[in-house]
């Protein structure tokens, strides 16, 4: 399942919020309509945010009518700043606008039309990276994998989430393909059911045996010896190793820890922000309250409820086990060996 497609001028998403029930594809053709796509979660997943957010500038180049060089990239800053600031906790969609943006910015000397052709081109090798790095990931992790294994997942890591095959979903394909006889516990994922709608759709769409469970049904099977291991994607990872992701995933670690069980975090090094020391640095999105009052727009809760809902918590390193990168695997000490990775 690709989520995403560009052509022609158009980025055409597969709307992430009907599934299972339908499979609509929306085309978009301005760089507002991108922003709002990611804003409203048609689009989600940390890479599959970042892919979408390149491909918005690519839009935004194309749509500036100006012979003036120092113009264009006003207006393009402008469309770039835009797209940034539609989900404030998945780095890869900071780290995409921005390494596309510079390679624009490092082009200068090149005629506007040029600069459209670069920044296009950049955005379909980051598409491509994707894809590579999600496979790269699924390798990796299929060592930690071990026969007969039941894994435990939260919210969507999958192919929805990225440019195809997943991260934390990829490992378990992997796996799969490797000819193990897993099967997945799948975390229904409150308040916006990515695990009911789209977790368990992609696995069972792959004959990958799965079984759905509310979030608070974990510890009573970790407890019952039935999860070997917990994987779960990233929306950013710090430096110390802390990582967000959405939110439940810190009960689901504390749980693990308890219990004995192996927890990883499988993401791209793309969403390790280097610039942030620790998980207390991560800006936490704050979502509408309806997600939590209504199920597809049939209210649940009384009117007028107070309603706390952040889309992500951060689980703190010490309950980590590993980090399953495009690079290779990451084991504590996480700082020293993060910044290792990154050298290497």
């Amino acid at each position: 399942m690709r989520p995403l497609e560009y052509c022609n001028g158009v980025l055409k998403l597969v709307d992430q919020t009907k599934l299972p029930l339908e499979k609509k594809i929306v085309e978009l053709s301005t760089y507002e309509e991108i922003a709002d796509a990611i804003k409203k979660m048609t689009v989600r997943g940390a890479p599959a945010i970042g892919v979408t957010a390149v491909y918005g500038v690519v839009v935004a180049a194309n749509s500036i009518n100006t012979s003036s060089k120092d113009e264009f990239f006003e207006e393009l800053k402008k469309a770039c700043d835009l797209i940034k600031s539609t989900r404030p906790t998945a780095v890869n969609l900071f780290w995409a606008v921005d390494r596309v943006y510079n390679k624009a910015v490092s082009n200068k000397d090149k005629s506007i039309e040029q600069i459209r052709e670069i920044i296009e081109a950049e955005a379909r090798l980051m598409e491509k990276e994707d894809i590579e790095s999600n496979r790269a990931i699924g390798k990796y992790g299929n060592e930690l994998i071990k026969q007969n294994y039941t894994i435990l997942t939260h919210c969507n890591a999958g192919a929805l989430a990225t440019c195809d095959y997943g991260t934390a979903l990829g490992v378990i394909r992997a796996a799969h393909e490797a000819g193990k006889n897993i099967s997945v516990f799948a975390d229904e994922t409150r308040p916006y059911l990515q695990g009911s709608r789209l977790t368990v759709w992609e696995l069972m769409e792959d004959n990958i045996p799965v079984t759905l469970i509310c979030d608070n049904m974990a510890g009573h099977f970790m407890k019952e010896g039935v999860i070997d291991c917990v994987i779960v994607g990233a929306d950013r990872i710090a430096l110390n190793g802390d990582t967000a992701n959405k939110i439940g995933t810190y009960s689901l670690s504390v749980l693990a820890k308890e219990n004995n069980i192996p927890f990883y975090v499988a993401a791209p090094i793309s969403t390790i922000d280097f610039s942030i020391e620790s998980g207390e640095q991560i800006p936490i999105e704050e979502r509408n309250s309806e997600e939590v009052t209504h199920i597809k727009g049939i209210r649940i809760a009384p009117e007028g409820i107070k309603v706390r809902n952040p889309a992500f918590d951060v689980t703190p390193n010490k309950y980590i086990t590993a980090i399953i990168t495009d690079k290779g695997i990451i084991y504590p000490p996480y700082k020293e060996n993060i910044i290792k990775l990154k050298d290497a």
